[in-house]
């Protein structure tokens, strides 16, 4: 039996289609566009002509150390939390200790504490650690405010390992370590998946952190940066939005080898 076309459906994909693509046309066509020609005709307007300068304007006022600050706060942040937060899991998963379970309660609490409620206490710490006007000062305290929903993530995942798994690893007389090498981390995969993208996210589009503890041009990060693109006579829109475009791809790209890891993370599945 033929099935009749949904019309209804394939409006409202088309609808979709519309309120996802026209905001990235917007987005992307700007950033082709001099200052001049986005002026005289207009954010909608085609451009007159096509022009990549607005990209290498960026880089040469000093958007390229910008990047590299942001890159390097990013990959930091994302080793603190992948060398503390699994091991953390699996002793709060495998633990029959109640320290375990207290230091876990401890962990959750972090996930009530906004970051703007500690911020002038972070600023003394920081600032009396020497830490001021540092990468290190922007990097410690958002891997530490990463933790606590990481370490969540992370235990939700490895209590779907089944414990059929774990005492057929002991009959073989595995050490917890090799447990934990060959056994739980490649099953977590979901999870570890979602942790870093969860991690590299908050870091990439840190803003309070840096702004609060940094303030020389050499500590600069991307979020920071993009103040530049605006003066007292206006904002330039060409190349603030190419700026954008250039901060968006290295989540993108994470996000494009994760995916569907981050999926069945998201999911529950564990990446079983």
């Amino acid at each position: 039996m033929r099935r009749r076309p949904n019309y209804l459906a394939g409006f409202g994909s088309l609808v979709w289609l519309f309120l996802v693509g026209f905001p990235l046309y917007v987005l992307l066509i700007t950033t082709v566009r001099t200052q001049s020609d986005y002026s005289t005709g207009g954010p909608l307007s085609f451009p007159s002509q096509f022009t990549l300068q607005n990209y290498f304007d960026d880089f040469s006022n000093g958007f390229g150390q910008d990047f590299l600050n942001t890159l390097i706060v990013t990959a930091c942040v994302v080793g603190i939390v992948l060398l503390l937060v699994p091991p953390l899991a699996y002793a709060i998963v495998r633990s029959r200790n109640r320290s375990m379970t207290g230091i876990f309660r401890t962990f959750l609490l972090g996930l009530a504490i906004p970051a703007q409620a500690v911020i002038v206490p972070m600023f003394y710490v920081i600032s009396k650690a020497g830490l001021y006007d540092n990468l290190v000062g922007i990097i410690l305290p958002t891997a530490a405010f990463c933790l606590p929903i990481c370490t969540l993530i992370l235990t939700g995942a490895m209590r779907d390992i089944t414990s059929e798994l774990y005492e057929a690893m002991a009959v073989d007389g595995a050490a917890p370590w090799r447990v934990f090498l060959q056994l739980v981390l490649p099953l977590s995969k979901g999870g570890i998946s979602t942790v870093v993208v969860f991690s590299a996210l908050q870091a990439w589009n840190g803003f309070l952190f840096p702004l609060v503890l940094t303030q020389s041009d050499s500590t600069k990060v991307i979020t920071l940066g993009l103040y530049n693109f605006q003066t007292e006579h206006g904002v330039d829109a060409p190349g603030l939005l190419s700026a954008v475009v250039l901060s968006m791809l290295p989540i993108l790209i994470v996000y494009l080898f994760a995916r569907r890891t981050l999926v069945q993370g998201l999911m529950g599945v564990g990446g079983k």
